[in-house]
């Protein structure tokens, strides 16, 4: 349910107005845009009465049920489209951005050098796994602190704003000068460690589950969002279906759905909807044609000896060489790339 004020309400009166309706056992969300202000009930609103609320409150225009299960992801809630601040870097209303970096952290050497090279290739955030979620308990699964360490190193080298992947709720203090928490498809569902990132104050990227569907996502989003951090970037990653060429689906007509139904940015990674380095270049410029806010890279110093998704990670010339292209794209698109 939502209530949209009249203009020029005071602070006070707002202020009011949404004490009386938390008092009564709801959480609100607050969307404030260029013409209205917005209040969102998040909550069972079967008990309240709609028209009572609009004629005893003289700051209410009108009201209205917001049908769909999700509520503060819902661009009925937020018309605007949201632009996340990722340690001064845009994502989202005519920013485009590129997120690359190894698939997991290997060495001190490694990442410094794969992260000058993807800065000056023009990536604005780097990646890199610290903490691996791996199929076979025999993989490797990252360097864990250590991880962490190094990443934080190679943003004091270059500036670059890191995005690394949380396992679980209890990592979460570690977590402390990350950039961006990532939320990893395994644990698109894992709804303790959703609460916990909604509490923190964190940008939070959240990948699309192998085999979930969109309002899935959402919902995601929406445990997120309903614990007060409305700073979410949503990405496809691909789906798992009867294709076995390729390591996912990219499922790209979620990209267009997703920005009809949410204000939320929406990023693609190609790298792991393909999980072949020659469909990386491709998807990226598909996933730009059908107006993603960015994407997300896997680009190692040397992909063959990686720990890691080597067989889908652009090599340090092929990152370059795909971001010359991209440029271009993005500029023909009217959209931006940098800081804040």
């Amino acid at each position: 349910m939502i209530f949209v004020l009249k203009p020029g309400v005071s602070k006070p009166d707002l202020d009011l107005f949404i004490q009386k309706i938390e008092a009564r056992g709801f959480k609100t969300f607050l969307s404030t845009g260029t013409d209205h202000t917005v209040v969102c009930l998040i909550g069972n609103t079967a008990t309240i009465d709609l028209d009572a609320v609009v004629q005893t409150n003289n700051i209410v225009e009108y009201g209205k049920r917001v049908t769909e299960p999700y509520k503060a992801v819902n661009r009925t809630v937020h018309p605007e489209d949201t632009v996340v601040n990722a340690g001064g870097v845009l994502i989202g209303e005519g920013m485009f951005q590129v997120i690359s970096g190894p698939c997991s952290v290997e060495s001190e050497d490694q990442i410094i050098k794969v992260a000058k090279s993807v800065k000056a290739s023009g990536a604005t955030l780097l990646r890199g796994g610290a903490f691996k979620p791996r199929t076979s308990p025999y993989a490797f699964m990252g360097l864990q602190e250590d991880g962490l360490r190094l990443l934080l190193m190679a943003k004091r080298e270059t500036g670059l704003p890191i995005v690394t992947e949380v396992m679980n709720q209890t990592q979460l203090p570690l977590f402390e000068d990350v950039d961006v928490i990532q939320v990893g498809a395994r644990n698109m569902q894992n709804f303790d460690l959703l609460r916990e990132v909604g509490r923190s104050n964190k940008p939070v990227l959240l990948k699309r589950g192998l085999a979930n569907t969109l309002e899935e996502l959402l919902m995601s989003a929406e445990y997120i969002m309903s614990e007060g951090n409305s700073q979410v970037i949503l990405c496809e990653r691909g789906i798992r279906t009867f294709e076995t060429s390729t390591r996912n689906t990219l499922d790209l007509s979620a990209v267009p759905l997703l920005k009809q139904k949410t204000h939320l940015p929406v990023i693609v990674d190609p790298s792991h909807a393909a999980g072949l380095r020659g469909l990386v270049a491709p998807l990226a410029r598909a996933a730009i044609a059908v107006g993603a806010d960015g994407l997300m890279i896997e680009t190692h110093n040397d992909p063959a000896k990686a720990l890691c998704d080597g067989a889908q990670s652009l090599d340090l010339v092929q990152f370059n060489d795909l971001m010359d292209d991209l440029k271009l794209r993005i500029a023909f698109e009217g959209k931006l790339m940098g800081t804040a």
